[in-house]
């Protein structure tokens, strides 16, 4: 299964980069092991959220920004009203990164 590294910039994947670096420069953990962590947890995020997610959310907001560069679409709104079917959020600035899932199998 091929994956991208967008979960990556999360902040549970920020976490665990920085978390991998530790262990890498004290020595605790080979560079080649960091990596295959990374790779396996871009997997089990992919994964994770194509089969366990089935909840739905609409977003509104005022388009600030959007940009479309190597099959990746990335979409800045402001002043966003998220709902899904129990709650809604105003949120003041989301930032949305879809890419095409077609580009997986590949």
């Amino acid at each position: 299964m091929a994956t991208f590294e967008l979960y990556r910039r999360s902040t549970i994947g920020m976490c665990l980069t920085e978390t991998l670096d530790e262990m890498v420069q004290s020595g605790t953990l080979s560079p080649e092991l960091a990596i295959q962590v990374l790779v396996q947890f871009d997997k089990s995020m992919t994964e994770a959220l194509e089969t366990k997610v089935k909840s739905k959310v609409s977003i509104k907001g005022h388009l600030h920004t959007y940009r479309f560069c190597d099959n990746v679409w990335t979409f800045i709104l402001q002043d966003a009203l998220l709902k899904n079917e129990d709650s809604q959020e105003n949120v003041g600035r989301v930032k949305i990164v879809a890419c095409d899932s077609k580009l997986l199998s590949q």
